[in-house]
C-alpha cells in the first residue's frame, strides 16, 4: 500500500522540477542489493549489479559504496561505473559485440574477468591482452538451451539465440583455449533470460552448468567460479508475486556449496525495479467514439516498455479522486504505439493532475530517447525523506549538441 505521506513527497518533486520525471529509493536500492548479498552469507561470491538495468551514476555509486560488483555490456557502461568508484576487480564484461578498443579499456582498467560468447572474442581478447603483455581471466557464456518462459525478446538461453556458446560444444573451446597465451579459463557463465517469476528454469541452469564445470576439472582446467547471470523478475502487475531472493539464493548455495566454488550472480532489474517510479501530469482527456484517452506528457520516449514489450505498469494519481473510467494512457508522440496503458481502468483523472507509472525503476530512463526531438526526463534520488536531482532534464540545447549547420 502507497502512502499518503509518499504520493506527497512525489507532488512535491513533481512541482519543483516538472514531468515527466524519475524518481529513485536510494534505500528501496539498497535493501534489495543487501537481500542478495546477506542471503549468501560466508558462501565466496560477488554480487554484480547489471548496469543496463539503470546506469545512473548517483545509482551506481551507492552500490559501489555498499560493496557491490558491476556486470557491463559496453565501454561506455564501463566508463559509468569507472566515474562512481566501482572496484575494477569486481567488474564483469558480458556481452556478444565487444570491440577491440572496448577490450584494451577493459584490460588496461583491471577488470576481474569476461564472459565471452564466441571463439572469435577468446581469439581478440588474447591479441589484445597480448599486445599489453597481460594474462585475461575469462568464462564462457553457455548456452543451457533452456526456456525461461519469459518475453521472447528478453529470453536468452534457447540454440536460436544470439547468445553463448552450446554447452555440449563447450569442452572443445575450452580444450582450444588453451592455444591462447594470454588467456586464463577461470569459470562459466550462464544467463537465460530476464522477467523470471518462476525460477526454476535458473536452477535447471545451473545444474548443467555445474556438471559441464566437473568435466572441465577433470579435463585439467582450473575453473574456480561459477556466473549464474540474473534474471529474477518483480511484480509488474496486481496479483503477481515477486520470488523470493532468500529462496532462491539458498536453492543455489546448495548447489554451489558442494562444488567449492566462488558464485557471481548480475541482478539488474530486481534491484531498481520497483525502487522507481516515472512521474508525469494529464494534459487532456479525449473520447472518441470507442475509446476514452488519457494524454499525459510522458510518452514511449520516456518509458518505451509498453510499446515494445507490451509491458503492464500500475499507473496511480498521486491524490485521490471519485468515480472511474476505462482508458488508453497515451503521450503525445506521433505514433499509434505511443501508450503507457491500453484499455486501463483507472480513476476518474483530470487535465493538471500527476499520475505515478509504478515499478519503472528499470530499463525506463537507460532506454529513453529523443524521438519527435523530445528532451529526456529529469532523475531524482530520494534518501529518506530528502530528494536531489541526479541527472537535469535535458534542454532544446541538449537536443543539438553535436550537430552542425552546412
Amino acid at each position: 500500500m502507497i502512502s499518503a505521506d509518499h504520493n506527497k513527497l512525489l507532488a512535491t518533486i513533481a512541482n519543483s522540477v516538472g514531468t515527466p520525471c524519475y524518481v529513485y529509493s536510494a534505500d528501496a536500492i539498497l535493501a534489495a542489493w543487501h537481500a542478495y548479498d546477506t542471503a549468501f552469507g560466508d558462501l565466496p561470491h560477488l554480487v554484480c549489479y547489471a548496469v543496463k538495468a539503470n546506469s545512473n551514476l548517483s545509482l551506481l555509486k551507492l552500490l559501489a559504496d555498499a560493496g557491490a560488483g558491476f556486470d557491463i555490456v559496453s565501454g561506455g557502461e564501463l566508463f559509468r561505473v569507472l566515474r562512481a568508484g566501482g572496484d575494477p576487480k569486481k567488474i564483469v564484461f558480458s556481452g556478444v559485440g565487444k570491440t577491440e578498443a572496448e577490450i584494451e579499456l577493459a584490460l588496461q582498467s583491471g577488470i576481474g574477468a569476461f564472459n565471452c560468447e564466441s571463439e572469435g572474442e577468446l581469439a581478440v581478447i588474447n591479441a589484445v591482452a597480448g599486445r599489453l603483455g597481460l594474462t585475461a581471466d575469462f568464462s564462457l557464456r553457455v548456452n543451457p538451451d533452456v526456456n525461461a518462459d519469459t518475453h521472447p525478446y528478453i529470453s536468452t538461453g534457447l540454440r536460436d539465440h544470439k547468445f553463448g556458446i552450446d554447452i555440449s560444444d563447450a569442452p572443445a573451446v575450452y580444450a582450444r583455449s588453451r592455444a591462447f597465451r594470454n588467456l586464463r579459463a577461470a569459470g562459466v557463465s550462464c544467463h537465460i533470460g530476464s522477467q523470471i517469476l518462476d525460477y526454476s528454469p535458473i536452477l535447471e541452469a545451473a545444474d548443467k552448468v555445474l556438471t559441464l564445470i566437473e568435466h572441465l576439472k577433470a579435463d585439467g582446467h582450473a575453473i574456480r567460479h561459477i556466473d549464474l547471470g540474473g534474471g529474477l523478475g518483480i511484480a509488474y502487475k496486481e496479483g503477481d508475486a515477486s520470488p523470493s531472493i532468500a529462496t532462491f539464493i539458498a536453492d543455489l548455495r546448495e548447489r554451489v556449496e558442494r562444488a567449492g566454488l566462488t558464485i557471481t550472480i548480475e541482478p539488474g532489474r530486481s534491484i531498481v525495479g520497483n525502487a522507481g517510479e516515472l512521474l508525469t501530469r494529464v494534459l487532456y482527456l479525449k473520447q472518441s467514439p470507442s475509446k476514452h484517452f488519457v494524454v499525459i506528457d510522458a510518452a514511449m520516449n520516456d518509458l518505451i516498455r509498453p510499446a515494445l514489450y507490451k509491458a503492464h505498469h500500475n499507473i496511480r494519481p498521486l491524490k485521490a479522486t471519485g468515480g472511474s473510467i476505462l482508458a488508453d494512457v497515451v503521450g503525445p508522440v506521433c505514433e499509434t504505439g505511443d501508450f503507457l496503458a491500453r484499455d486501463r481502468e483507472l480513476p476518474d483523472v483530470q487535465p493538471g493532475d500527476l499520475l505515478a507509472v509504478e515499478s519503472a525503476g528499470a530499463y525506463g530512463f537507460v532506454q529513453a530517447s529523443n524521438y519527435n526531438s523530445r528532451p529526456r526526463p529529469v532523475e531524482v534520488l530520494v534518501e529518506g525523506n530528502t530528494w536531489r536531482v541526479v541527472r537535469k532534464r535535458e534542454t532544446w540545447e541538449d537536443l543539438i549538441r553535436g550537430e552542425e549547420l552546412i
